[in-house]
């Protein structure tokens, strides 16, 4: 048993201790957990204790979360004392490698502003037909001679991976190599040191990359970024193992949910068929109801600041609940339903203020036309095996399935 196990087995003996990551001992698995639900309406700023029992504050309402965020005086760099970390992994990766999404600003704007362009929405939406072209192609290889699959091995995993390498320049016979090193990345189970191996192993890769790049440019961000001349090689690798791990596991993440909610609730699903133009906000309201970023956006306040009614000290970490702050019934009227045809355009399931997802323009159109291209190709789509044997995945950083079996 490892150090960084032992915490999670015994906070899931205690599901009404509210900690975090929370135990799931009861519930809807695409709701947060009951008990840190219950914090938004009893107590929507309360301490939690984490990993290596030491405590933060919770922040779980809409207004609450949005306040956070978009306050200077609550830090995301995590080499600040007090900073909370969801497990013993996750703090060994931001500490000793830090990507631009721990940092602040200036220093956050300016490495942030390298990457803005290629993620404008005008840029991403001129991928669309490549992006349709691979999921076309990619149901057409999934379904060929076949009657079921692992929708998330066959589809919703391989969708973003070749975007973003093809974004990036990675070459995509490297993904088996990259999805694994994420997987260990991201799960709060990992130790420190398997997650310091799988990160030298990215970044060792990264590194040889960019160097690849100096001799035989291309026009991905990486060649781009080795060019500009402005970071170092150690810079870039941070950057690229961001962008690469981010880029594909977040989207295929969302899309397997997104697909399994929709078969959980097929009166939605019909609509959908019915009338393919509420998919934009269909996915809108699929981001706001999954949320796949589970366990908090961390912070840690800089100066003593009141939030909600409540005093948080400087020096004191911070999580940002957005799962509970986008089923916030102030905000959205029946947070818990799925309503394809809601506008839920003000969710925070990217975030909120200056840190919010540079990826969001992208995982919008990748979502829309995964969706878009199930429902089109495969009229009866359905699960094929018992909704209640379905792993989700509680033990990692962001939320999805493990496996999703589906039969047409």
């Amino acid at each position: 048993m490892t150090t960084a196990q032992r915490p999670q087995e015994t906070r899931a003996a205690h599901p009404d201790t509210l900690t975090v990551p929370a135990a799931r001992a009861a519930g809807c698995p695409f709701d947060p957990p009951p008990h840190v639900e219950r914090a938004r309406t009893e107590a929507p700023v309360t301490r939690a204790t984490l990993w290596d029992d030491s405590s933060c504050w919770l922040v779980t309402r809409y207004q609450d979360v949005r306040a956070v965020l978009g306050d200077p005086r609550f830090s995301a760099d995590a080499t600040r004392p007090g900073f909370p970390f969801l497990a013993a992994g996750v703090r060994e990766v931001v500490i000793n490698n830090p990507s631009f999404l721990r940092k602040d600003d200036p220093e956050h704007a300016r490495l942030r502003r390298m990457l803005t362009a290629d993620f404008m929405v005008k840029k991403v939406e001129a991928m669309r037909p490549e992006v349709q072209r691979i999921a076309d192609d990619l149901l057409a290889a999934m379904t060929d001679g076949k009657t079921s699959a692992d929708l998330v091995a066959e589809f919703a995993l391989p969708l973003p991976s070749l975007v973003i390498c093809l974004l990036l320049g990675v070459p995509y016979e490297d993904h088996a190599f990259f999805q694994d090193r994420g997987k260990v990345l991201l799960n709060l189970r990992s130790t420190a040191e398997e997650v310091r191996a799988a990160s030298d192993e990215l970044v060792a890769y990264m590194t040889r990359l960019a160097e690849a790049k100096r001799q035989q440019p291309d026009d991905g961000i990486f060649s781009r970024l080795v060019a500009r001349g402005e970071l170092d090689t150690a810079e870039i690798a941070s950057m690229g193992r961001l962008l690469l791990i981010a880029g594909h596991e977040t989207t295929a993440n969302m899309t397997a949910l997104s697909t399994l909610a929709l078969l959980r609730n097929p009166d939605q699903l019909a609509r959908l068929r019915e009338d393919p133009s509420l998919v934009k906000g269909a996915v809108e309201e699929l981001l706001r109801y999954l949320t796949i970023v589970h366990n908090g956006v961390p912070r840690v306040a800089t100066e003593d600041v009141i939030i909600g009614g409540v005093t948080i000290r400087a020096g004191e970490g911070v999580l940002c609940a957005i799962n509970t702050a986008n089923r916030d019934e102030d905000v959205f009227p029946a947070g818990d339903t799925l309503d394809v045809g809601r506008d839920a355009r003000r969710h925070v399931a990217f975030g909120f203020g200056v840190h919010q997802c540079l990826g969001q323009p992208l995982a919008r159109v990748e979502l829309q036309i995964a969706i878009e291209t199930l429902l089109r190709r495969l009229p009866d789509l359905r699960l094929a095996l018992p909704f209640e044997e379905i792993s989700f995945r509680h033990d990692m950083g962001i939320y999805g399935v493990h496996a999703l079996p589906v039969t047409w």
